[in-house]
């Protein structure tokens, strides 16, 4: 280990005490970390190229790293998975000798005066972990169709693009000028990739290099190659920024039924950019690949895999009925492309800016396609997957997700705050608003709680705290009177204030304290609008 490795260790092992409960490792605060080795220097361009041996099930690359300095550094940290290992990497053309911790390479580094652009050329090989249950137990996945042709892609969502290439793998840095993805198959075989195909060259051997290329910021996680028996498609859809090319990739023997099923894709976008704004990669295109796992938002390539059915592999989470009338990946999975994608959290703790918003464009697709209540009946109807086991914001800095609440809570959440403003104008301008304000950015919750708060003109601060940090959900506390009744809010967060509607209209503005309304519900049972998610309960 070098004296390097060994100050890195020091000085991050001061931040693990606190985590300790949580059995965070030092790995763990390395990847989630924007370590000194991190900080000076911004991520520009990816040149990466790709070549999987499908009977080892290894792969082998190069990654040209384009970079500017933002300060000043004498180490880079350049992340790449065990057993993954970089053979030879070169600054200019200069080779550069390395250190390893296990995840962790450090690069040492010639100082560069702020603003200077360099490029670091590495070459990399090995066996990538496999992903045994995609896209949630992530990796490489190595299949063959029904034909028995080989099917090869990635899905490393959370486990981190550094399992099988060479990057800076954290959120918080995106290649302003996007990738190009180089993937080189057998002539049998398409090597499908994010944004537009540039060139197709013949190779020695009989295989061929197909290389795409994506203009706007992306992920690191989302360069994903796809190898298959593909066929392909192309249709022009016109939308608010003009003419959008929608390319689709399936397999040969999928192109009968993806047609007709893939007509989701239009009214979806019509939605989408009334509801969301216009589609945030014009200059990349839009594109369904079909993969061999269920789905993931790979910027401009979206993996689907839902075997041509609607709803969620056939079934409707929300129990409601008006989960059954769409293709669920096609919807949530291009969701992503406004959140997740053009907007994107600088650390994994705060995900449910990607979960939770795509989960709601959920609810306002089933608006678009059968009206506000059918939405209202399907978002509600989700609140029986809510586990309320961990905040749903997870501890930062460690590369750690909160709860998987971070999808449907966040949604209801959502959907709360939409009722509290009673305003749908305000709240489509403010949805707008995000992607237009946040367009290509990363971002952190504090930064959308406040442009949210400022949007809908209220105080959103307590509902932010009480769904997002908490695993308590709000409860109505009220007991009838000789005239009116008396309420009050219970398991709220100190200061939780919400206003609330009744299901008759009537609005009510609770507290911690007991306070009275004249209003006569007469024998009818109390009810509380059911577009908030809170409970009640009466008391005596």
């Amino acid at each position: 280990m070098s004296i390097r490795i060994q100050t890195l260790i020091c000085c991050l092992l001061v931040i693990l005490p606190a985590r300790a409960q949580n059995n965070f490792t030092f790995s763990d605060t390395l990847r989630g970390t924007i370590t000194v080795e991190r900080s000076w220097w911004n991520l520009i361009h990816y040149a990466l190229t790709v070549e999987p041996d499908l009977e080892n099930k290894s792969i082998r690359g190069h990654n040209i790293i384009t970079f500017e300095a933002s300060g000043v550094g004498d180490f880079m940290q350049i992340d790449l998975q065990e057993p993954m290992v970089i053979d030879s990497i070169f600054y200019e053309s200069e080779s550069v000798h390395l250190s390893r911790s296990k995840d962790v390479y450090l690069v040492p580094m010639k100082r560069m005066a702020q603003g200077d652009v360099g490029k670091l050329s590495i070459y990399f090989s090995g066996t990538p972990r496999e992903a045994r249950t995609p896209p949630w137990d992530g990796g490489w996945i190595w299949s063959r169709d029904s034909r028995g042709n080989p099917w090869i892609s990635v899905a490393c969502q959370g486990l981190g693009a550094s399992v099988w290439y060479p990057c800076k793998d954290h959120q918080s840095d995106e290649p302003d000028h996007g990738v190009s993805l180089t993937i080189i198959a057998t002539d049998s075989l398409t090597g499908a990739g994010n944004g537009n195909l540039m060139e197709k060259t013949a190779l020695n051997n009989n295989r061929t290099a197909w290389k795409w290329e994506v203009k706007s910021p992306i992920n690191s996680y989302n360069i994903v190659p796809y190898i298959g028996k593909y066929t392909h498609w192309r249709e022009a859809y016109q939308g608010v920024n003009g003419s959008l090319n929608l390319d689709f990739w399936v397999l040969e023997n999928n192109l009968e039924i993806a047609r007709p099923h893939f007509k989701q894709v239009h009214r979806m976008l019509d939605c989408f950019e009334d509801w969301l704004g216009p589609y945030p990669f014009y200059t990349d295109g839009y594109k369904l690949v079909e993969a061999p796992h269920l789905g993931m938002e790979h910027q401009s390539a979206i993996a689907y895999g839902n075997k041509y059915r609607n709803g969620y592999m056939g079934r409707d989470l929300s129990q409601s009925g008006w989960g059954l009338g769409w293709d669920f990946i096609i919807i949530h999975e291009s969701g992503h492309e406004w959140f997740g994608n053009s907007i994107t959290s600088k650390d994994i703790a705060d995900m449910w800016i990607h979960e939770g918003f795509t989960a709601y464009s959920e609810t306002l697709y089933i608006q678009c396609e059968s009206g506000e209540e059918a939405g209202n009946d399907y978002v509600t109807g989700t609140r029986k997957l809510v586990m309320n086991d961990i905040p749903v914001i997870g501890p930062y800095g460690v590369n750690q997700e909160g709860s998987g609440d971070m999808y449907y809570k966040a949604s209801n959440m959502i959907h709360t705050i939409r009722h509290v403003m009673d305003n749908d104008s305000l709240f489509k301008e403010m949805m707008r608003g995000l992607n237009k304000s946040f367009y290509h950015q990363t971002v952190t919750t504090g930064q959308v709680e406040a442009y949210m708060t400022t949007m809908a003109q209220k105080d959103l601060t307590k509902i932010f705290d009480q769904y997002l940090r908490t695993t308590q959900i709000p409860m109505l506390e009220y007991k009838r009177e000789a005239s009116g009744f008396s309420y009050r809010w219970v398991n709220g967060v100190p200061g939780f204030n919400m206003p609330l509607r009744l299901a008759g209209g009537q609005w009510l503005k609770p507290t911690s304290t007991w306070q009275r309304s004249e209003i006569d519900l007469g024998e009818d049972a109390f009810k509380v609008d059911r577009n908030f998610y809170v409970t009640s309960r009466e008391v005596m």
